[in-house]
């Protein structure tokens, strides 16, 4: 075999497996990019169930506790606010506002004995923790997914086909800095 058929071969080859390359970080990129969309359904569906029980939580409460209108009233706004918050930034910061909301109501109920005997309470109460146990391991399982299409974003050569691609990093779910400070209740006014 002659030298121009041996370079020809050779560079067939090469081509042969960078082709091969391409298409299977393509591959690669579109189910972590589906992990991710799967994930980010996960989370949804979970928050759509707590934005659903709590106005059977509030409906419940409501009556025994006709004083405590500005709680209703900010779990009604920040319920409007998650039904309209799109991707996981607003979302995120519209799901800190509820849980900062829903953990006044919480701390209200807290001085309502009887309200907290309240078998309906107690069973929404229930349901609602749950539901924001099941949130929150969704949200860590989203978080997961993200950080591993974002690393194979970043990663040589693979960078190079996400370029190509238009591939572009996904954010993070992440909690509102308020979310670390303690709801305060005051009952002097």
């Amino acid at each position: 075999m002659n030298n121009s058929k041996k370079t020809g071969l050779i560079a067939g080859i090469i081509v042969i497996v960078l082709a091969l390359y391409g298409i299977v970080t393509y591959n690669g990129f579109i189910s972590k990019e589906a992990d991710v969309d799967n994930q980010w359904a996960k989370v949804e569906s979970k928050l759509q169930r707590r934005y659903d029980l709590i106005p059977n939580l509030v409906n419940s409460v409501q009556g025994s506790m006709k004083q405590e209108k500005e709680v209703f009233s900010n779990i009604t706004k920040a319920r409007e606010n998650m039904a309209g918050a799109k991707g996981a930034t607003e979302v995120s910061a519209a799901s800190s506002e509820l849980e900062g909301a829903l953990s006044r109501l919480l701390v209200v109920m807290e001085n309502y004995p009887d309200l907290k005997s309240s078998e309906n309470v107690k069973t929404l109460m229930t349901q609602l923790e749950g539901t924001e146990n099941r949130i929150s391991v969704e949200r860590d399982r989203y978080n997961e997914s993200v950080k591993r299409y974002n690393v194979a974003l970043k990663k040589f050569p693979k960078s190079f086909i996400a370029k190509m691609m238009g591939l572009e990093k996904e954010d993070y779910f992440e909690a509102d800095e308020k979310a670390a400070e303690a709801p305060t209740i005051n009952f002097d006014e």
